[in-house]
């Protein structure tokens, strides 16, 4: 018995143990992660329905469900919090519609999907538009931040297009004006065809009338 006692303390006084602190350290990790991504997913709600104005860190911190002190354990003032959640959300955005395009296999695929994600995406998460539209004013860091990771991505997926030789007119400087000009055309048909009228969504002809413009302008 007392053998079977000296053996459990030595395992316990080995590097054996590190493994099992290692893991302790990552679930610390986890949960922190858990809590900040909690801390975004309800400022997203709350300036979503209220605006940066009235988004006051008691509003957010109920909405999530935790103390105000938590709160600035990962984010020293609303601000800060401000500066960073475009961003966080506007690439929760590019994953979806990553995700949606994954496996179309030409330029005019990879575009169709990506614009009816794009839809897709803010009728479920109406409060997207006014968490950018009102970023530019009260939060132009991340609005800046936000648009940057935009282009960028949908530069590189044209440029790869470029390569693929399914772009021929457009090269250059010239791409990065095509990716605003679809970028602009999403945001003006979302605010014509789709802003209070989310639950239906844009009408078929729209998606069929902005691939015909694609189809027969981008060569």
């Amino acid at each position: 018995m007392s053998k079977a006692v000296v053996m459990t303390f030595e395992v316990a006084d080995s590097d054996d143990v590190r493994p099992t602190e290692k893991m302790r350290r990552s679930s610390r990790e986890v949960r922190a992660e858990e809590l900040r991504n909690r801390i975004f997913a309800s400022a997203f709600a709350v300036v979503g329905r209220h605006g940066y104005a009235e988004a006051s860190i008691g509003r957010i911190t109920e909405e999530a469900g935790i103390a105000q002190g938590t709160f600035y354990l990962y984010f020293e003032s609303r601000q800060a919090l401000f500066d960073v959640l475009l961003p966080h959300v506007g690439a929760n955005m590019l994953a979806y519609i990553r995700k949606k395009v994954h496996g179309a296999e030409s330029f005019l695929e990879v575009e169709e999907q990506g614009f009816r994600a794009f839809f897709t995406y803010l009728r479920t998460n109406p409060g997207f538009v006014r968490v950018l539209n009102e970023a530019e004013v009260a939060a132009p860091i991340a609005h800046a931040a936000h648009m940057k990771l935009l282009t960028e991505h949908y530069v590189h997926s044209l440029e790869r297009s470029v390569a693929a030789g399914e772009i021929k007119s457009f090269e250059g400087r010239e791409i990065e004006a095509l990716a605003y000009i679809f970028q602009s055309a999403r945001s003006y048909l979302y605010m014509r065809y789709v802003k209070g009228n989310e639950k239906s969504g844009p009408p078929e002809w729209l998606f069929e009338t902005y691939m015909k413009l694609v189809r027969d302008g981008v060569k």
